[in-house]
């Protein structure tokens, strides 16, 4: 499905992530696989390349340092001299953004978890974008999580997600002419790193389990990152400024979401 494409996954940590399983399926279809980590991270992101089908490069990104983007874009453009589709797996908010500390959460915090959980998606996806160009367009996915409603411990993320979905709609927009496809899949609750610290997360585990029609296991990343490959492949030429909730149906089972939820 991917054969001879040129695929960037950032935000890999561990090999319970989704972005490390959307690498393995990318290999498996075909791809060839770039990864980046961050700071204290970059040994764990090194080890888990290297349990991938084919090891990996990695490539350190601070999404929110400007010099670190124009070294990855310039690595990228002298190994392939181009791009066919790009991971955007990059999170953050501080403790005190989170938790239940909505309505004492202070300005800087908030804005934190906006620039490096939102705005970093247009941040990637301009910089990546002379990269599209050379190929003749290309497909950004970004992971998202259900914010039709506000969570319990969620708080400034939640926020952060409902801007991530904005965002999304407008880089379709103005993109679209560059052959650039522009899209989210919305994952269900998973164990990843980055889940577990969020507090109460096993809450929305145990919830999913009980409204989710088709089922949902918490420790299987395997269906979101197959939906990520098919939106980056030529199956999904035509797609773009969408959310695709990859949920076992959750999103549809509105009725009842926040029963056993504590508030």
């Amino acid at each position: 499905m991917l054969e001879g494409k040129r695929i960037l996954i950032t935000g890999v940590l561990t090999d319970d992530s989704i972005a490390w399983h959307t690498a393995r399926v990318a290999q498996e279809q075909g791809a060839e696989v770039v990864l980046t980590g961050f700071g204290r991270g970059m040994s764990l992101t090194r080890r888990s390349a290297k349990r991938l089908p084919s090891e990996a490069d990695v490539h350190e990104l601070d999404i929110n340092d400007a010099d670190h983007m124009d070294a990855l874009v310039s690595a990228l453009d002298e190994k392939w001299g181009g791009l066919d589709g790009a991971l955007h797996a990059i999170a953050f908010a501080p403790p005190d953004a989170l938790g239940g500390e909505f309505l004492n959460t202070p300005a800087d915090s908030a804005a934190t978890a906006f620039l490096t959980s939102a705005f970093s998606y247009k941040t990637l996806t301009v910089g990546l974008r002379p990269l599209f160009l050379k190929s003749g367009g290309g497909a950004m996915v970004g992971l998202d999580f259900d914010n039709s409603v506000a969570w319990p411990g969620y708080d400034w993320m939640g926020v952060s997600k409902s801007a991530l979905q904005s965002v999304n709609r407008y880089l379709a927009r103005y993109l679209g002419e560059d052959n650039i496809r522009i899209n989210l899949v919305s994952a269900g609750p998973l164990g990843t790193v980055a889940a577990k610290s969020i507090p109460g997360f096993t809450q929305y585990e145990n919830l999913w389990a009980v409204r989710a029609p088709l089922g949902w296991d918490p420790h299987n990343p395997d269906p979101v990152a197959k939906m990520a490959c098919v939106l980056m492949s030529d199956f999904a030429l035509a797609t773009s400024g969408e959310i695709v909730h990859v949920d076992g149906g959750f999103h549809g089972n509105a009725a009842g979401r926040h029963e056993g939820l504590d508030a």
